[in-house]
């Protein structure tokens, strides 16, 4: 596993990929998109894994194709399992972070999945979601993490179907 070299960098490129999202929420979304490619590609594959899983989470939402943000969202949830795995005191308090992330992560998947029309595996990450999100404490994030939980279970009860995160009413992205 590679090491952190200290707090600055990661909370430097933290603060890029916050300045990139406000970018895709402010409806640039092509741009956003390619700006967190550059990021990932600076970070790299084995790179810090709470940057990779936050990166990854995001770039997820700025995808054309419900496959390609199943795979981002699937790269960010095993950039957390790294860094929950990670010993240390640097990744002790990433794995925090990344923990908090947790419910989202998998809200992110569920509804990832219900839009590809793999109800299981939806209901999988659900549950998930839903064990993940009992440890957070009452803020709007929980809030905003339940509110997503109840939508989508609403809507595969129901049976409908979907596509992404925004159809599902997942909620947005934000470091924890």
């Amino acid at each position: 596993m590679v090491e952190r070299q200290g707090q600055a960098a990661p909370d430097a490129v933290l603060t890029r990929i916050g300045q990139v999202v406000m970018l895709h929420h402010a409806g640039d979304r092509e741009e956003a998109r390619h700006r967190l490619l550059d990021l990932w590609a600076e970070i790299g594959e084995h790179g810090d894994p709470l940057l990779r899983c936050t990166l990854a989470h995001y770039l997820a939402d700025t995808q054309d194709d419900p496959a390609d943000e199943l795979a981002w969202d699937l790269r960010a949830l095993t950039a957390a399992e790294e860094e929950i795995a990670g010993d240390g005191p640097a990744s002790r308090d990433g794995s925090l972070a990344v923990r908090a992330f947790y419910p989202s992560l998998h809200v992110s998947l569920a509804a990832d999945y219900a839009g590809l029309g793999e109800r299981d595996a939806a209901r999988t990450h659900l549950r998930r979601a839903r064990g993940a999100a009992a440890a957070l404490t009452d803020d709007r994030y929980a809030e905003g993490v339940w509110t997503a939980i109840r939508r989508l279970e609403s809507r595969l009860d129901e049976g409908g179907g979907g596509s992404g995160g925004g159809t599902w009413g997942t909620p947005p992205r934000q470091r924890p």
